[in-house]
């Protein structure tokens, strides 16, 4: 509980207050628990208080000296705190939503486990402070200063942390969900274990940053510094890579004897099968893919509905990449010119094996692939039946055996 003496001085103003203070140095004012919500605190000595579960909710604290004040689990929500002093303060679980914190100096304060939902603390210098297990979700740390700050397992998801400052933070599984990190700078900083999920990191800068155990997906990364990135923990030789979402995945690869034979596996066995998904048409794919499958071979089929995240070129282009061969059906191509177009000129080491139906015609343009080595001769059939009795001998076999020419 506060002090009563100590309460009644306050009620007599600002002015009043800091002339106490001024004449009596060596008392630590306890404040604990009161209940200052909504008043004119600006420019008010609080230097060293006992603030402990006080409510100073949309209490006006602008240019108030709070450094070394004990302010935890107060409540401090809707506050404006705009350019305060608040250094190695203690805020540890107090409730800080929706306060102006912009311009402040938080440096070294303990703010573990304190809530600041949508906290403006744009230009707020906040170096060395803790704010681990904090909150922080719509928050704006935008130009913030926080270099060797502790935010592990803070949660930043929709943050605004454009051009802020966290060169050797500790960012130890932090949560960066649809957050806006354009410009930041995590030159040196620990990001171990973070997940980086729909964010921004445009002209973002990573050098030398810790990325072990890292998740990164969705990610916007234009003009991003990348470099020297260093995917193992601290007990295990350095090793580092130039991309954010290529370090996840080579860590898995030099570490995870299933992931490399499943990449072996996939690559070694994977069958593209193109072709017009109409009713009419799906069975003869279908009729392919059971052929490949009994061959064990892992048939791929795509059916041309496009990714909501993805070009379906670029999708296409990526599954072909992986693949053993390709099996197109050119009847009625709709969308296979244009796939075709985006493979066969970049991928030699694929070979791709074209089928026609008795009577149809290629299309205009599929005489521009004759050209290619690795576009092996059209494969007429008749009908369901007849194809499922040439596949093995006529499709896959010389589709097989010029992948292995090209190993």
């Amino acid at each position: 509980m506060a002090n009563a003496e100590h309460l009644s001085i306050l009620r007599n103003g600002v002015d009043f207050w800091n002339r106490w203070r001024e004449s009596n140095p060596e008392i630590r004012p306890d404040l604990s628990s009161s209940a200052l919500s909504r008043q004119d605190l600006r420019g008010l000595n609080l230097r060293g208080c006992s603030l402990a579960e006080s409510h100073l909710n949309r209490t006006d604290l602008r240019g108030a000296d709070l450094s070394r004040a004990n302010l935890s689990r107060a409540t401090l929500t809707g506050a404006n705190m705009r350019s305060a002093v608040i250094t190695e303060a203690v805020l540890d679980g107090a409730n800080v939503s929706a306060a102006d914190l912009a311009e402040t100096d938080l440096s070294y304060a303990s703010l573990i486990g304190s809530h600041l939902t949508d906290a403006n603390l744009s230009h707020a210098n906040l170096t060395g402070a803790d704010l681990g297990r904090s909150n922080l979700h719509q928050a704006n740390l935008a130009a913030a200063v926080l270099p060797a700050a502790k935010l592990h397992w803070a949660n930043l998801s929709n943050a605004k942390l454009q051009g802020a400052n966290l060169r050797r933070s500790d960012l130890t599984g932090a949560n960066f969900i649809q957050a806006d990190l354009t410009e930041a700078d995590f030159t040196g900083a620990n990001l171990r274990y973070s997940r980086i999920i729909e964010s921004r990191v445009d002209r973002a800068t990573f050098s030398n940053a810790r990325v072990y155990g890292v998740s990164v997906w969705d990610v916007s990364a234009c003009g991003a510094i990348e470099s020297d990135l260093i995917i193992t923990p601290p007990d295990e030789p350095t090793i580092t890579v130039d991309n954010l979402e290529v370090a996840q995945f080579v860590y898995l690869l030099l570490n995870s004897a299933k992931v490399r034979q499943t990449i072996d596996t996939v690559t070694a066995r994977l069958v593209l099968i193109l072709g017009r998904f109409s009713q009419d048409r799906i069975k003869i794919l279908e009729n392919i893919r059971d052929a490949l499958r009994q061959r064990s071979y892992l048939p791929m089929l795509f059916d041309f509905v496009a990714p909501s995240s993805r070009d379906l070129t670029e999708t296409i282009s990526t599954l072909a990449h992986l693949a053993r061969f390709i099996i197109v059906d050119l009847t009625e191509a709709r969308s296979v010119p244009q796939e075709l177009m985006s493979i066969v000129p970049h991928l030699p080491s694929v070979p791709v094996q074209p089928l026609l139906a008795a009577g149809a015609t290629e299309y205009a343009l599929f005489d521009h692939f004759r050209r290619y080595p690795w576009v092996l001769e059209v494969v007429r059939y008749r009908d369901e039946n007849a194809l499922s009795s040439i596949l093995g001998e006529q499709v896959i076999a010389p589709a097989e055996a010029r992948s292995r020419r090209q190993l």
